[in-house]
């Protein structure tokens, strides 16, 4: 069983037990999250479709630990100028652990 949700902007496809990096969600470790914009489930080969979301499904999931990500650079030049530019980011996650798929 698997569903995709829609979190932070972005869409997910998640199953049960499978560990998630979202952006920051801002919650404590240890704590419960749930997810309502629920766009597709699948559940042993029975797909159900959204418009645009899936009445009464869920995703629950539990935050294991808030961190940040691997350190990027951005690096802007502008030929024949002499004009340089070298920044860094690291951006924050969240990993939650999904707990369960609930639908009808």
């Amino acid at each position: 069983m698997y569903a995709i949700i829609e979190a932070c902007g972005r869409q997910y496809k998640v199953e049960e037990g499978e560990s998630v990096f979202f952006e920051k969600l801002g919650e404590e470790e240890g704590k419960k999250v749930s997810f309502d914009k629920v766009v597709l489930v699948s559940n042993d080969g029975k797909v159900e479709v959204g418009t645009p979301y899936v009445e009464g499904s869920k995703v629950e999931g539990k935050v294991v630990s808030n961190g940040r990500g691997k350190k990027i650079l951005v690096f802007k030049y502008k030929p024949k100028k002499n004009e340089r530019k070298t920044r860094g980011h690291r951006q924050d996650y969240t990993k939650v652990e999904i707990t369960s798929i609930k639908t009808k």
